[in-house]
């Protein structure tokens, strides 16, 4: 793949993920029901499309898988609960949590530039919870999901820090596409028993559980495994920061959903404190694998 269809394929794979809020509100199923039929779903898909998935299985794919899957769940969960900006910024604050996990778990050494990136998305967390935001169809209780999209950013927190602990044992990126598989299939065996019985779904409906599974995630990671062996990894990471931006633009434009003043603003904040320290990076060193959300 050249570079220049690997950078259309990265924004292609930002906007697949982005479109996952605003599918998972359009759905009747309830968060159990969409966590376990979009994961089964996925898990088929992406060992289907990236058949590199298929090896690198160890023991040590279960604690990323593990992870992984409670950030699915908690993802759906917090979407159905609050709005799709705040569930997608609330999981942004993944790096924050990093910081206190790395040097626990992969001995990695914490820099004064790192701190200050903490800081600053911190603030932005603390933004969500600064006003009193009321509920609405699409987000019937958002004080209960905005506390379930902080720790599904815990959660895909530990899902990085396993996937690069996987990734000092292993001798390859095969491991890490297990992970998602083994994510997936986690997500759905974990939800199912609160999935059935499945009530009076409509056509549409499955066909959204289809489309989030195939489209949202199976052809994202499809595109992403591609592309990421041909884009500097700052550059990826600013593509990858459309899915963010353009999440809660397809829940307005479809079910009118709007944001509260302070999530924008602490969203916002998030996203400028990304890419300000993707791009010190990128000048000091060379990052693995763009740490974007894709839930």
């Amino acid at each position: 793949m050249s570079p220049r269809l690997s950078r259309l394929a990265l924004l292609a794979t930002a906007v697949l993920f982005s479109t996952g809020g605003a599918a998972i509100k359009a759905t009747w199923f309830g968060p159990w029901q969409v966590a376990c039929f979009r994961s089964a779903v996925a898990a088929i898909a992406v060992t289907a499309l990236v058949p590199s998935s298929r090896r690198g299985w160890s023991w040590r794919v279960i604690p990323a898988g593990m992870a992984y899957a409670a950030t699915l769940v908690l993802y759906v969960m917090a979407v159905k609960l609050t709005t799709a900006a705040n569930a997608v910024f609330l999981q942004y604050t993944a790096p924050v949590y990093m910081l206190a996990l790395g040097p626990l778990v992969l001995k990695e050494r914490i820099r004064r530039s790192d701190l200050n990136f903490a800081g600053v998305v911190a603030v932005g967390l603390a933004m969500f919870f600064a006003g009193r935001e009321h509920a609405v169809t699409t987000a019937p209780d958002p004080a209960l999901g905005n506390i379930l999209g902080a720790v599904s950013g815990i959660a895909w927190a530990l899902t990085l820090v396993s996937l690069r602990w996987l990734g000092k044992h292993s001798s390859g990126p095969e491991s890490g596409l297990a992970s998602v598989v083994a994510g997936n299939i986690i997500a759905a065996l974990v939800s199912l028993p609160m999935a059935f019985p499945a009530g009076s779904a409509r056509l549409t409906d499955w066909a959204i559980i289809a489309g989030l599974g195939i489209f949202q995630i199976g052809l994202s990671y499809f595109l992403l495994t591609r592309a990421m062996l041909h884009v500097p990894a700052f550059e990826a990471t600013t593509l990858l920061l459309v899915e963010p931006v353009l999440n809660p633009v397809w829940a307005w434009l479809i079910h009118n959903e709007r944001p509260a003043a302070w999530a924008l603003a602490g969203g916002a904040l998030i996203l400028a404190a990304t890419f300000v320290h993707a791009w010190r990076e990128g000048r000091t060193r060379a990052e693995p694998v763009p740490e974007h959300a894709g839930a």
